[in-house]
């Protein structure tokens, strides 16, 4: 039940690779598509995917609040394909999402950017210069989602384990290379482990949602722990009862064990929205 994850850069063809690898691994591949067909479930409409998909998410007003909690539903969605196993979780900050996972192997596709205009261009039949931009922007915005979200810089290779250049590489070739490393036997040694970390995953991104959803949110950001059911709330809040407040509302969350509080009261409140 590996799982895998595909981090790209605009133009560079990955899109196709991915669906052509979930075809022959026969793997489901969770891509825009599916999150939209799963997102009613979750009480995720299309409008707010737009509105959140690969965004950085702010905490200025509780509207940045209310989309920040969005987006963690919108991952919520991710672990829980994850968790069925042979998935291809497509963008979307998978592979720091589940980072920890023993079972995961991460790929990355790249190419150079004038590369990049030129088949994107060529694809979507528009001029260079507009192709220029908008992979600029895309550049711009998917980097900054990864380094505002994970902290982490979009472009280093050590957060992969498999990095193509499309340039260089034919499209059977870097899915042939997929279709191999997904059967080592590591991967598989690494299952029953990483089932047990992404059920806490689980757990504490639904706690996240239920938290920023809540007033308690305002102008806070809090860090969310999970282990064995146990969640762990970090943070700062503005009085001792909403501290009580926070554990309470953590533990009326489904499969939630214990909470433990690691909560701060700030001796300042935040500017009103």
């Amino acid at each position: 039940m590996a799982i895998i994850t595909i981090s790209r850069e605009m133009g560079t063809g990955a899109y196709a690779i991915a669906k052509e690898l979930a075809k022959k691994l026969k793997y489901t591949l969770v891509d825009r598509v599916k999150i939209e067909e799963l997102a009613p479930s979750y009480g995720l409409t299309p409008e707010i995917l737009e509105r959140v998909d690969e965004k950085p998410p702010s905490y200025r007003t509780a509207e940045d609040r209310l989309q920040a909690a969005h987006l963690a539903t919108m991952e919520l969605i991710l672990l829980d394909c994850a968790k069925k196993g042979n998935v291809i979780l497509y963008g979307r900050g998978a592979q720091d999402l589940i980072k920890g996972l023993t079972n995961v192997l991460k790929v990355r596709f790249v190419a150079p950017f004038e590369d990049r205009v030129e088949k994107f261009a060529e694809r979507e039949w528009i001029d260079p210069d507009l192709a220029r931009e908008l992979i600029r922007r895309s550049d711009h915005q998917l980097g900054g989602f990864i380094h505002f979200y994970f902290d982490r810089d979009w472009n280093d290779p050590l957060a992969y384990d498999l990095l193509f250049n499309t340039k260089v590489c034919t499209p059977h070739a870097m899915i042939e290379s997929v279709i191999a490393a997904s059967k080592d036997a590591r991967l598989k040694e690494g299952e029953e482990e990483s089932m047990e970390l992404l059920d806490d995953l689980i757990l504490a991104k639904k706690v996240e949602a239920e938290l920023l959803k809540s007033s308690l949110a305002r102008a806070l950001k809090f860090c969310i722990s999970c282990e064995d059911g146990v969640v762990t709330i970090a943070g700062h809040v503005q009085a001792e009862e909403e501290i009580e407040e926070a554990v309470k509302l953590a533990m009326s969350v489904k499969g939630v064990v214990d909470v433990e509080s690691e909560l701060d009261v700030l001796s300042y409140k935040p500017v009103k929205d």
